[in-house]
């Protein structure tokens, strides 16, 4: 009797304590945890097709002004719908023509110019909003740029960068980030 009284004690202990650590995760996600560095990437010389067909360099793409920068793919279920709708909210909250957003799609087998119109659709689709793909060793090159590169699209995880010109530095963004973090910080690369 007194095993089976520690043994149910004991269960109750690692109960308590995954509800506590349940409860910690769901605080963080709440108040948008996410971990922020600064990077410079080599922007690889790229040609991708937008989704209207139409060839562009990524260089050019990324370059000039104010952009904001992921990697989606549109049958995904999980991070890329939250990104996506995050960049949805950001171009509402500032404005029109602030910033260049850029969706890069992981998963070009499935995702082309037809499906990523489809998909932006559903994101209200705005001139300033890119979403491109390409040939899947350019990609992965790209994302290999970006050390975004995790094996495949299963693997992927929500990863935003910014840039306030097309030679400054990288606001690297790790997790999911509200869309009111991202203002604040499109409003810092705008500062002098």
């Amino acid at each position: 009797m007194p095993g089976r009284m520690i043994f149910w004690m004991g269960m109750i202990l690692v109960a308590s304590a995954t509800a506590a650590f349940a409860h910690e995760d769901c605080e963080q996600a709440a108040k948008g945890s996410y971990r922020r560095s600064s990077a410079r990437y080599e922007v690889p010389d790229v040609a991708l097709v937008s989704s209207n067909g139409s060839e562009v360099g990524l260089r050019a793409l990324l370059g000039g002004g104010p952009v904001v920068l992921n990697f989606i793919f549109t049958s995904c279920t999980s991070i890329c719908p939250v990104m996506s709708a995050t960049f949805s909210e950001l171009r509402r909250e500032i404005g029109p023509d602030r910033v260049r957003f850029v969706s890069i799609s992981i998963d070009p087998e499935h995702d082309g110019p037809a499906r990523l119109r489809e998909y932006a659709l559903r994101y209200a689709p705005d001139p300033s909003w890119h979403l491109v793909t390409g040939q899947r060793e350019t990609i992965v090159r790209v994302q290999q740029a970006f050390d975004a590169y995790r094996g495949g699209k299963v693997n992927h995880v929500p990863l935003t960068f910014l840039r306030a010109s097309g030679d400054g530095p990288w606001v690297r963004i790790e997790g999911l980030v509200p869309a009111a973090d991202l203002a604040r910080e499109v409003r810092r690369l705008e500062a002098p």
